[in-house]
């Protein structure tokens, strides 16, 4: 093992530098080089200590990076692809002019996230038809199989099909009734891109980060009085400075507790706070997305993880269980309760959530991590091998397997 280690160590520092340039003159991308190349070094991480390393190790990153790339621009090709395909769906009603809103993508999702449609219908079709996110992608976001999530799109496919629900660019009234389903497809885009759910995808997803992102500057610009969409840009501002201290050069994830805090956004840091802030001034109850921001606010204020102020943490789930007392929330809580009151209570607080929540990798690997942390170790390596098994994440998958070991 030592040796396959050595052998990952040594490709690292010779080939990394050969192996992007070589992308970058084959794809003229230096962004989608240096991407291929990290995964690529991700799956030899995760691959060589158990296939062995390979007889030509530089010929292997090279040629695996290079399918990674071609995987990731034809993922960018699909969604301009589902974009049109959308756009067909209402073609029997010509265009109208932008009305309230200038954007062509942000206009897409809220045409698809009409009220005609349920809710989660609305977010996986948007999901789907202008995120360009696959289904099985779609059906992690939501926590069910991925038939059932293809049954779903295609109801709602046949359901705008079946009323004749027009393809009608939506008026400034219409945006209130609307939001909600845009700010919950744009969050589940953003953490698609934040923590890649597929095993065939890069461990991180800039690109859907980055257009999410703009594309809730622009409804922040559009909807200034909604203490949501302020909320749900907080959040995705602080997440996503600390986006480049998230995986280690060797591809595997590093948790939040154990990040260089060095190198978070200080610039997105500062912007995300002063949202929290001006939406805590506003003395409005807040929010999901709000709270969800000031959790977050609360983390990236602390210079170190031991000054991390837990009990507001806590405190904030405890907000946050009223208005949202879903499985992920309790769970989320829990981690943070663990940090307070000790793994003990954590691990008792998570016994609940084992019926809803036994195909959720994180489940497994928070549970797996109280364990170890109760000296409770075999107990520990079966929950990190159940996590090991759901997760979709290279990253995640690295740094799992280590915690196990």
């Amino acid at each position: 093992m030592a040796g396959v280690r050595e052998a990952i160590t040594q490709a690292h520092q010779g080939e990394w530098a050969r192996v992007v340039a070589a992308l970058a003159r084959r794809f003229g991308d230096l962004d989608i080089a240096e991407e291929a190349a990290a995964e690529a070094f991700a799956t030899a991480v995760e691959r060589w200590p158990v296939d062995g390393v390979p007889p030509n190790p530089g010929a292997w990153l090279t040629t695996t990076a290079g399918r990674k790339a071609i995987d990731r621009i034809r993922r960018e090709n699909k969604r301009d692809d589902k974009q049109r395909e959308a756009q067909r769906l209402y073609e029997d009603v010509p265009p109208e002019p932008p009305g309230a809103i200038d954007d062509d993508r942000l206009r897409l999702i809220f045409t698809c996230c009409h009220p005609a449609l349920a809710m989660e219908a609305r977010v996986a079709l948007t999901l789907r038809m202008v995120g360009g996110l696959t289904v099985p992608e779609i059906a992690r976001a939501f926590l069910v199989g991925e038939a059932a999530m293809g049954q779903r799109i295609t109801r709602a496919k046949s359901k705008i099909e079946a009323a004749r629900v027009p393809y009608r660019v939506p008026s400034e009234a219409d945006l209130p009734a609307r939001v909600s389903g845009v700010l919950a497809a744009l969050f589940l885009v953003f953490n698609e891109g934040y923590l890649a759910t597929g095993p065939g995808t890069d461990p991180v997803r800039p690109g859907l980060t980055a257009e999410a992102i703009r594309l809730a500057r622009l409804l922040r610009a559009l909807l200034p009085w909604d203490g949501e969409v302020a909320g749900l840009l907080a959040l995705m501002l602080l997440t996503e400075a600390r986006r480049t201290a998230r995986v280690s050069a060797s591809g595997e994830l590093v948790p939040l507790g154990e990040q260089d805090r060095g190198a978070w956004d200080s610039a997105l840091i500062a912007e995300g706070h002063r949202l929290v802030r001006e939406r805590l001034a506003a003395g409005v109850a807040p929010g999901r997305y709000q709270i969800l921001a000031a959790i977050n606010a609360v983390h990236t204020s602390a210079r170190d993880v031991r000054d991390t102020d837990w009990s507001q943490v806590v405190a904030l789930y405890d907000q946050l269980v009223r208005l949202d007392p879903s499985p992920i929330v309790a769970l989320n809580r829990a981690i943070a309760v663990a940090e307070l009151d000790g793994p003990e209570v954590a691990l008792a607080a998570i016994g609940r959530l084992d019926d809803a929540l036994a195909g959720y990798h994180a489940y497994h690997a928070t549970r797996a991590e109280l364990l170890r942390r109760l000296g409770r170790g075999q107990e520990a390596r079966t929950a990190y091998d159940k996590a090991i098994e759901l997760a979709g994440n290279t990253a995640e998958i690295v740094y799992l397997t280590r915690r196990r070991g």
